[in-house]
Parts: structure tokens; sequence; C-alpha cells
């Protein structure tokens, strides 16, 4: 069996387009075309249904596709073994939500950077919608959320972490004595929040909106350590996630406010597409990424 033919089915499922795979192959369509329909003949199944200009593979083809992914990995293996100075190279594109990136970035770059210095990393930051729009797309490699737990079966959990979230607001504010506090109460006062719609705000929103309440904040920002800032200041009152909010409040800068019935579930996780090839690079980066706790 033709490892190049497995490479290019290995592609146009990562890509779903032809003529995607031709080109970052480096193959004409023609070529591409005919090492499927080689392989096609090989194994005896229809590995791809075209409708249009949309390219799926058929549960043959999935089937099919773990074992080619298989079968090229141990011959990457077999390739590397022989190789005693290899090292992963090549540009690994991840996205993540905003409040992600300093703390996943800034905390071991360096140290990864050291290890492993022929692999660039490429960041995009989007909402959770975005992020999954990427992936299936295969615009980025895997993705960073932080949002509610993500069930699908197209992906593949590489990590996850369970994080607190809280409002919070400065020991100087009339609210921080508290010792209970509700909902209702505490939107009356001025608000300190990430954008609209962008993980844990979105569930904040949507939390809200089952009671039928809505929060109209004062000041809107993507970066969660500028609205940390100005809640200790004393601002307003903000929602953040406790890994956000952690040195702060251990130094009283910040108070966790007592709100009753108010608990969101939030979670860090890291995934990719179930397509996706696994390459040296893309998973050294994710185990960089999986060693990272956001509550150490």
């Amino acid at each position: 069996m033709d490892l190049r033919c497995l490479s290019t089915f290995i592609q146009i499922a990562e890509l779903g387009n032809f003529t995607r795979a031709a080109d970052k192959l480096g193959y004409s369509q023609p070529t591409v075309s005919f090492q499927i329909k080689q392989l096609e003949q090989e194994l005896g199944v229809k590995l791809f249904d075209r409708v249009g200009h949309t390219v799926s593979l058929t549960d043959d083809g999935r089937e099919a596709l773990v074992y080619a992914q298989n079968i090229c990995r141990m011959a990457q293996e077999m390739t590397l073994g022989a190789s005693k100075n290899f090292e992963p190279s090549g540009t690994i594109r991840v996205a993540m939500a905003d409040s992600l990136c300093a703390p996943l970035v800034l905390k071991r770059f360096v140290e990864f950077r050291a290890l492993y210095p022929q692999i660039a990393i490429k960041i995009t930051t989007a909402g959770t919608t975005e992020l999954f729009r990427l992936l299936d797309h295969n615009e980025v490699d895997l993705v960073c959320t932080l949002d509610a737990h993500i069930y699908n079966t197209t992906y593949i959990i590489r990590n996850e972490e369970k994080l607190g979230a809280h409002f919070v607001c400065s020991p100087k504010h009339p609210l921080a004595q508290a010792e209970t506090l509700s909902v209702e109460a505490l939107l009356q006062e001025p608000f300190l929040l990430t954008e609209k719609g962008m993980s844990y705000r979105q569930l904040l929103d949507s939390k809200l909106a089952e009671d039928s309440l809505e929060i109209n904040p004062i000041f809107e920002c993507g970066r969660a350590d500028l609205v940390c800032k100005l809640t200790e200041e004393n601002a307003g009152i903000s929602f953040l996630p406790d890994y956000v909010t952690e040195k702060a409040v251990q130094s009283q800068a910040l108070v966790r406010l007592p709100v009753e019935d108010f608990e969101i579930e939030l979670w860090k996780q890291i995934l990719y597409h179930r397509d996706k090839w696994i390459s040296p690079q893309m998973k050294v980066t994710m185990d960089y990424l999986a060693q990272i706790s956001l509550q150490e």
C-alpha cells in the first residue's frame, strides 16, 4: 500500500476538499483524485461522498482513516527512530479564548521554546463558536476553550480542568462585607465585564437570562487582567474566573461575593478534531499546554 496515497487520503479528510489537499501536498488535482481512486480500488470501499463542492467521509472512509493514521504514524516513528538528530519542527496553529492567552503562554513558553526551538506557535483568539468553526475547517490544529464542558464526538479532549468563577469587588465596596447577596441586588451595581458572547461572559448572560435578568455593564473589554485591575480600584463589580482573581483575593485587593443560588461550571479544555493527523510537533505542543494548570 502506497504511503503517499494514505497521506493524501488523510489530508483530504482533514481539509474536506480535494483542491486544498492538492495545494498543500504540491500535487495536481488529477493526481490527488487518481490516488484516492487507486486507494478505493485497493480497499474495495468508497472513501468519500461528493455532493457538489462538499466532500465528507463515508462510514467506511472514517474506519479506513483510523488505519491510515496509524500506518502513517508507525512509518513516521520508524523514520524518527532511525534519526538520532530529529527535532519536531513546523508551525502549530492554536485558537483559544482571549482570557486563556496570557496564563497559557506566559507560564512556560520560554521553557517550551528552549526544548523545541524549531516549533513556531501561532495563536488566534476568538469566542467558542468561532473556535470550533476554525477547527472544523482545519484553519487551526487545536483549540483551548474556557466555557461550559464540551461534549461532542467530533472532537477529542486532550486535557480538561474544572475552574471556579465568582462575582468580585474591592474591599472598599459597600457590598464587600455582606454575608449573603441576591443576584437581583447585585445587578443594581455598576459592572465591569469581559466582552459579550465570549466564554464565561456568555455563560453568565445565559444563566441570568434563565431568570429574565440582564447586566448592562459600564465597561467591557476582552482583557480579563484589565477588568480585574479596574475592579481592584473599586470602579465596579465584576464576574471573573478564580484563576484571574486568585492573587488579588490572596492579597486582599479583591473580595469574592457570597451570592445565593448562583453557580457557573467553567471548564478549560484542549480539543482537536477526531480526523486530525497528530504530528510530532502537534503532540508536544498539546503536551505543553496540558501540563499548565490554571489553578497552580
